[in-house]
This record gives structure tokens, C-alpha cells and sequence, in this order.
């Protein structure tokens, strides 16, 4: 390998930072005995061109400085130390690493045993290390150039009190749009265009919510079935856009597209919120891949079991769960906050599972860290903060109990609304709580009506069209034999299930949304609009789409 010229380099800021005259390089991990910093020509190498030994270590970060390194630069991490499960080491440097930190990611994971640190099919599951190299199929981490000529872009700062907000997928939103120009639809520039932003100003929602743009995988269980996993909840760099959404096709010019689209709907007056997915990642349980955590330092990012450590705490239904407890796993989640507000200028985040982020070793904590950090912060406290306030753990549903200045997806609404316009007994009175706010949820906290944000309908179960439509959840097309998904739907079909020509029925069924709209539009508190509820989208009663890319969804 060709010899590269090399300074010490800084422990500050994590991640790989073009400097204007070389590229700094710096990554955590408190139990590694070596880490090695691969570089690589083309996106199509077997195998690095050049590792680098990092020999310089501060305060459990490893750094190393490159004159010569440039933007476009691919490159990972080797890590090693211990391979001991049983005591939640999983070290193995025939593992090339994505960097926590990158800034943009290119590649998918080719699923190949080597994917994984231990021997697929060995007696020992977990327990036997696999010593392939598997650098030819893991997606590789970018340098980037951050510079962006924002044209003094200003946030649209609108009031909670004032928002409505229009939740979308930044691929399905336009991808069978036929009035975008072709190498638009499905991108983050369709998202930006003339269009779209008039499409949003005539429909006269304040902010897009946008289902997870962080850089995601697709599971092998799903890619072995055909399919993907379409909604992104399955994160693997928390601070990269997903490179799939780019228009551009070039390495590392997602990051640009993406601002600009922001900064395109930031002069629209429209806001740009962020689901984000920190409860978990894409590596699954211990039986799941080594890809980045669980390569770097299995031990400082995960919830493991106390008891056994080879095992993951699951909170989140995925595997494992991050544990914010720990200082730098803390660190992690919250400089990829203020990287997405500061460089990024998005205006907030709506937060997938967000119990588990404020889990202790007793379970849900409103003092948790994670919140005292973020209510001190002078950026992250003055943005949007929205939580999905529970997680599948036990005491998880905490509607209600989180702090000031946090809203949350207020499920309790969703549930009495659905019931009361099908017709359940006894929902009066919770109707009228509903419709007010929901003071027996937020006043006692001294919140107001916002902190409810109002959804009939979301990502995750029936469209607003399915909800009249379907008794039943037809899943079939996830590959699991219709097993997935919410059996407990509230819908009412009208007295057919499915499409029908019964003139009665289609009558009922379009009374019945807008029976749900307009109830929604003027309950107090935040309403939240599925896209696509207004044009009548349906997704052939899927209520768990995620794995659909393709019409349905």
C-alpha cells in the first residue's frame, strides 16, 4: 500500500472534518485496543487501498490528520480488541466500519455472510468469531465539503399554536408525480421544487414532517423476501442523508440537495421537521450484523443485559435499543441534533420510541439526561421537540409525562376519535377532552394545547381512506403471512370490505372522512395530516407498509 503522510491530528470534532488543507479524522470508542483508518478509490474496491494505523488516542477518541485527503474521500474503520460476547465485546477488524459520524454514506450492504462478526451456522451462533474480510460489501462513509451558499436563509419560526403539520415520505410524495421532470420524482430536489411548494402553500399546511432521512438499511430478511424496507426506520448514520433520495447520483451531493431543499421551503414559509430514529440501529440483536456500534464499542453504545451481556435489552421490538446513559452514546445523539438545526437548518424532530431515549435501569425517567441536556441546550430547546411518547418496553406508554417544552404524537386523540365517529359507546366525554386539547393529559404538567399534536392517521396503520374502508388489516404482500401490523384498528368499513360500487357505502365512507378532517382542523392543539389523506390514497388496507416501495405506498 502506498505510504500517506500523516499528522496527529484532533480528538475534536468526531467524525472526518475537511479542514480547508486536509482532512481530520477522530473516533470514539473507550474499549478498542487499536483502530485503523481504511481509504478507498472507488466505491467498486474489494478492498481498502490504504490503512492507516491511528496512534494517536485522547480521551478514548482516536485521531489522525491527512494533508493530502480531500473531499469525495471514502473510507471506514477497523477496530480492534476483544471478541468475547459473554462479556459484550465484539470487536473483530475483519470488519470494515461505517463511521458514526459521516456525513454522507454511499452503498448498500451487500448480504453475505461476511457481513456478520461470527460464523453463520456455527454450533456457538454468536460465540465464534468470523475472521473474512468484508470491506467489498459494506457501504463506505464520505468526506464532504460542508461549504452551501444558504442566501441568507431564515427559519419560518412559526408557533406550535399556529402549525399544521403534513407528514410524507420524501420518495413516495413524488415519485408518481408526472408533472416533476423524471430525475426528480422521488427526491429530496421533487420535494423542493415549484411544484411541490405550491402543492403545500394551496393545501395550507406550515411543515413537512419527514419520514426518516437519515441513512437507513434494508434488513436481510427483507431483501431475501424482495422487498425493502421503504419507510427507513432502520438507521445506520445519524448524520447522513439517505444518499437513495438524491437526484444527483453523485457521491456526497445529497448533502447539498438536501439543504437546498430546505432552503427552498424555508422561503416558502414551510418548516422542515425531522423523524428521527435514536432508539435503535440497523444492527439488530446479537445475531445481527457487525456494521458500525457494535464493531466500535459494543459495550458504550447498546442496552445490554445485565446478567448476560452477550445479550441486548429490546425496547424497541428491533433487537436492541441505544443507551443514552452512557455519556458519548448521549453525545452522539445530540451533536447529531444540533448538526441537523445548525448545518442542516431543519426546525425540528419528531422522535421515534422516544421513551426509550429516557429509559434508566428502572425504566422511563423525566429526568432523564437526555432531557436536562436538550432543555439547556441554547440551539436544540428552541426548536420543535415532538415525541412518540411510548416504546414496546414495559412501562413504555408515557402519553402525557413528558417535560416541558416537548409536544407529543398524542395517541389517546387518534383512538377516541376513531371510536367516537364509528359509533362506540361511552366516548362523550373523552370526545370533549379531545376536542379541548386534552387537559386531562397536559394540563397538570402546566402544558398547554399544543403539546398535543392531533393525528387521526400516520405512517404506521390505515390511511384515512383504509379507516373507512377496511375492517380487517390485509397484509399479505409483507411477506409474512398477514401476521404483522395493528390488529386493533377502530375502522369501519360501511358494510363492505374493501372497494365497492355500493353507491350508499361510498357516500357513507366520504361523510366519514370528512367527518375526521374537520374534527381534526378544529380540536385544539397541533393538527397532523397524513400524506395522501387528501386526495383519498390508499394502501389496499396494508396497515404496515413499510416494506412497500411500490404503489401501495
Amino acid at each position: 500500500m502506498t505510504p500517506v503522510k500523516t499528522f496527529l491530528g484532533y480528538p475534536h470534532p468526531l467524525g472526518a472534518t475537511w479542514m480547508g488543507n486536509g482532512v481530520n479524522f477522530a473516533i470514539f470508542s473507550e474499549h478498542a485496543t487499536g483502530v485503523e483508518l481504511c481509504l478507498f478509490d472507488s466505491i467498486e474496491d474489494a478492498k481498502e487501498d490504504v490503512r492507516i494505523p491511528l496512534k494517536e488516542r485522547t480521551d478514548q477518541v482516536w485521531h489522525v490528520f491527512l494533508p493530502d485527503a480531500q473531499p469525495g474521500q471514502l473510507y471506514g474503520f477497523r477496530v480492534s480488541g476483544p471478541y468475547e460476547p459473554e462479556r459484550g465485546l465484539r470487536f473483530n477488524s475483519s470488519k470494515l466500519l461505517i463511521d458514526p459520524y459521516a456525513k454522507a454514506i454511499v452503498g448498500a450492504v451487500s448480504w453475505a455472510d461476511e457481513m456478520f462478526g461470527y460464523v453463520i451456522g456455527g454450533e456457538k451462533e454468536d460465540l465464534t468469531q468470523d475472521f473474512r474480510d468484508d470491506a467489498w460489501g459494506v457501504p463506505k462513509s464520505v468526506v464532504i465539503d460542508s461549504g452551501f451558499d444558504w442566501q441568507n436563509d431564515k427559519r419560518p419560526a412559526i408557533p406550535l399554536h399556529e402549525s399544521v403539520i403534513y407528514e410524507v415520505h420524501v420518495k413516495g410524495f413524488s415519485r408518481l408525480w408526472r408533472d416533476l421532470p423524471e430525475q426528480l420524482r422521488g427526491t429530496y430536489a421533487g420535494l423542493g421544487s415549484p411544484a411541490a411548494i405550491d402543492y403545500f402553500k394551496k393545501l395550507g399546511v406550515t411543515a413537512v414532517e419527514l419520514l426518516p432521512v437519515h441513512a437507513h438499511i434494508d434488513e436481510k430478511l427483507l431483501v431475501d423476501n424482495g422487498l425493502t424496507n421503504y419507510w427507513g426506520y432502520n438507521t445506520i448514520g445519524f448524520f447522513a442523508p439517505h444518499g437513495e433520495y438524491s437526484s444527483s447520483g453523485q457521491i456526497g451531493q445529497q448533502v447539498a440537495e438536501f439543504k437546498a431543499t430546505v432552503r427552498s421551503l424555508h422561503a416558502a414559509g414551510i418548516e422542515v421537521i425531522l423523524d428521527v430514529v435514536y432508539n435503535h440501529t440497523a444492527e439488530g440483536n446479537h445475531l445481527g450484523p457487525t456494521l458500525c456500534f457494535r464493531g466500535i464499542d459494543n459495550l458504550s453504545y447498546y442496552w445490554l443485559h445485565p446478567e448476560d451481556p452477550r445479550f441486548y435489552l429490546d425496547f424497541t421490538g428491533t433487537g436492541n435499543s441505544l443507551n443514552l446513559l452512557h455519556p458519548r452514546t448521549l453525545q452522539l445523539v445530540t451533536d447529531s441534533l444540533r448538526y441537523w438545526v445548525e448545518e442542516m437548518h431543519v426546525d425540528g424532530f419528531r422522535f421515534d420510541l422516544a421513551s426509550e431515549l429516557a429509559r434508566n435501569h428502572s425504566g422511563f425517567n423525566a429526568l432523564h439526561p437526555f432531557f436536562q441536556v436538550i432543555q439547556q441546550d441554547p440551539i436544540l430547546s428552541q426548536v420543535k421537540l415532538i415525541a412518540e411518547p411510548w416504546d414496546v418496553g414495559e412501562g413504555g406508554y408515557q402519553v402525557g409525562n413528558f417535560p416541558v417544552p416537548w409536544s407529543e404524537w398524542n395517541g389517546k386523540y387518534r383512538d377516541s376519535i376513531r371510536g367516537f365517529w364509528k359509533g362506540d359507546e361511552g366516548r362523550i366525554g373523552e370526545m370533549a377532552y379531545r376536542l379541548t386539547g386534552s387537559p386531562d393529559l397536559y394540563e397538570h404538567h402546566g402544558r398547554r394545547p399544543y403539546a398535543s399534536v392531533n393525528f387521526v392517521t400516520a405512517h404506521d396503520g390505515f390511511t384515512l381512506t383504509d379507516l373507512v374502508s377496511y375492517n380487517e388489516k390485509h397484509n399479505e404482500l409483507n411477506a409474512d403471512e398477514n401476521r404483522d401490523g395493528d390488529n386493533n384498528n377502530q375502522s369501519w368499513n360501511g358494510g363492505a370490505e374493501g372497494p365497492t360500487d355500493d353507491p350508499q357505502v361510498n357516500a357513507l365512507r366520504d361523510r366519514q372522512r370528512r367527518n375526521f378532517l374537520t374534527t381534526l382542523l378544529l380540536s385544539q392543539g397541533v393538527p397532523m395530516l397524513c400524506g395522501g389523506d387528501e386526495c383519498g390514497r390508499t394502501q389496499n388496507g396494508n396497515n404496515n407498509a413499510y416494506c412497500q416501495d411500490n404503489e401501495i405506498s
